[in-house]
């Protein structure tokens, strides 16, 4: 793991435990209760109604490690409307406050804004953070393989399961591709994505080959996320090409003056700045 990884899930640990001191579980537990069920982000998707279409998960994030600050003028509501009126199928949003200047509140707030769902992108560590987010009203989580033993990965699965969250299970190293690809599906088919990170956690660079090179070893590219380093209608083409049809955008939207018209960009659906596409 980076060593950036590293701190943050330290950090993380430590921030878990706060929240545990702050909020009994059980106070969770009787909050998820009175919640209706999640939206089905992975039918949102992964949607065979729409063959050879793009999905995008436009990802709202203000800062990051790697890239600093990425937008000042930061509304995560109103971006989320931008995206979702731009055609994102799925949102996803950073709730990270140290790193990444994100929010856990952000979650519900964007959630109550638009109809699709929504997904808490964070450092997840331990059990109570699932509880956590859907509490927080979040219809998917985000699962590091590169953070997670293969038990944890599969404990934290069967629990989101059994909320009916789906969970975006993602790798960057061939070495956790092989540990958790088995597993896709666990333990009900339909509740869980491959994600690749195009971003390399040690150098923090991004390279979309990267996904091209993991396909080869994943049996079903329709439950595949393309996942950073992805900026024009053509990664989008040739990444369809291959039989990858969703993609997490995200720092190439926030840095845009219009977020919306940069995912219509992105997608084909409006001409381009330039008079192009």
């Amino acid at each position: 793991m980076a060593v950036v990884l590293e701190e943050i899930l330290a950090r993380k640990r430590v921030e878990v435990a706060k929240a545990k001191s702050t909020t009994a579980l059980e106070v969770l537990k009787q909050r998820v209760a009175a919640l209706p069920n999640p939206r089905n982000f992975f039918a949102a998707v992964v949607d065979a109604r729409l063959r050879g279409t793009t999905h995008v998960i436009a990802e709202i994030k203000r800062r990051s490690p790697s890239a600093g600050v990425i937008r000042d003028d930061f509304d995560p509501v109103a971006i989320a409307r931008q995206y979702e009126e731009a055609g994102a199928a799925a949102i996803s949003c950073l709730t990270d406050e140290h790193h990444f200047g994100g929010h856990l509140g952000y979650i519900q707030q964007i959630r109550q804004a638009v109809r699709v769902p929504v997904l808490r992108k964070d450092f997840v560590v331990d059990e109570y953070q699932i509880w956590e987010s859907r509490a927080a009203q979040a219809d998917a989580v985000l699962l590091i393989a590169e953070a997670l033993s293969e038990g944890q990965l599969l404990d934290l699965m069967i629990l989101s399961q059994k909320l009916r969250m789906t969970t975006l299970v993602e790798v960057h190293d061939v070495e956790n591709l092989l540990k958790v690809k088995r597993h896709i599906g666990f333990p009900h088919a339909g509740y869980s994505l491959l994600g690749i990170n195009n971003r390399n956690l040690r150098t923090m660079e991004t390279d979309l080959s990267h996904t091209f090179r993991l396909l080869d070893m994943v049996e079903d590219p329709r439950i595949v996320v393309s996942e950073s380093g992805i900026r024009s209608p053509d990664d989008v083409a040739r990444l369809r090409r291959s039989g990858v049809n969703i993609v997490l955008v995200g720092e190439h939207l926030m840095r845009q003056p219009d977020p919306g018209l940069a995912l219509r960009e992105l997608l084909g659906t409006t001409p381009s700045r330039d008079g192009t596409g």
